[in-house]
């Protein structure tokens, strides 16, 4: 499902996610502003800081996103070990504790709210010659993949 860059639009889709397909776990993917070949692996969402406009001209009333929200969520993932332990192809990782209070931010602590921590966020790098579609597809394939592996072993 893709998602709108505005903060009100992309916190109540990711509440119907959540209500209505009450998924094990919910990846959102995001496009990172740096042009560098690196996906980077997003640990945690923050609360507050939102200050930024979204493409609406609009941004979270006192820049917050869950007034009773603490002020940062964890993911259940491990992305530090998940970050550690793979590796893909044509392509760079690296692991982040700040997805940067803009929507992306903003719609992972909604998710991670939501979802009581069930959520991941991964920012890829825009499509270019040395990173196309096809790598691209694979690595997120692969981070994925590990992510559901993570999951099931918390159910044992």
């Amino acid at each position: 499902m893709q998602l709108p860059v505005v903060y009100q639009k992309a916190k109540e889709q990711v509440f119907k996610i959540w209500t209505t397909l009450q998924p094990l776990l919910t990846v959102h993917v995001g496009l990172t502003s740096s042009t560098k070949a690196l996906i980077i692996l997003e640990q945690c969402g923050k609360n507050k800081g939102y200050q930024e406009m979204d493409v609406c001209g609009f941004h979270p009333e006192g820049g917050c996103c869950m007034l009773d929200g603490p002020e940062k969520i964890e993911s259940t993932i491990n992305m530090k070990s998940l970050w550690k332990n793979i590796s893909v192809e044509g392509i760079g990782i690296i692991f982040s504790r700040d997805a940067g209070r803009y929507v992306c931010d903003y719609t992972y602590y909604t998710s991670l709210y939501y979802g009581n921590g069930r959520a991941a966020f991964i920012h890829v790098p825009p499509l270019s010659k040395s990173v196309t579609a096809d790598i691209l597809g694979k690595a997120l394939q692969t981070i994925i993949l590990e992510m559901l592996k993570q999951c099931g072993e918390e159910k044992e």
